[in-house]
């Protein structure tokens, strides 16, 4: 019977989560929506996030708090950089706070930030968002499925 079935690597489960920081402020949730569907180590959650998951089963809940280190990682201040303003379309209304989408070489997307903007260049933080900060996880385990492998 699948509600007997517990997470473990490989198994295809589905869940509802919210991902908050400590002052409260929801960071993403998909709770009211469609669950997230993904197969454990396929590489959908960040690592913390799936070992909070393994040995529940259907209809488990599970509230963490995750600290920084080990869910976004600390600030990097090598990965804040000064671009020319000149790499940005000019119909792009730039100001501090817009989170937008970067894309490395490889052709992957990856959000930043824009802390500030001067007259010839835009200080952009490519840290994640969440780095830093301490995060609560909380999740509803709505079905799990056995490894398709």
């Amino acid at each position: 019977m699948t509600d007997e079935l517990t997470i473990q690597s490989g198994s295809v489960v589905s869940i509802f989560y919210t991902i908050t920081l400590n002052d409260g402020t929801v960071a993403d949730s998909n709770f009211g929506e469609q669950p997230l569907d993904f197969v454990m180590g396929d590489g959908t959650l960040i690592e913390v996030l799936e070992l909070a998951l393994y040995g529940l089963k259907q209809g488990d809940k599970q509230d963490v708090g995750i600290d920084p280190m080990y869910a976004f990682g600390l600030p990097d201040e090598e990965a804040i950089q000064d671009l020319p303003r000149s790499d940005f379309p000019d119909t792009l209304p730039l100001e501090p706070g817009l989170i937008m989408a970067f894309a490395t070489p490889e052709g992957e997307d990856i959000p930043a930030s824009i802390l500030e903007v001067g007259e010839d260049t835009v200080k952009v933080d490519f840290n994640h968002p969440l780095a830093g900060h301490e995060i609560r996880f909380v999740v509803e385990v709505v079905t799990v499925k056995p490894s398709q492998a």
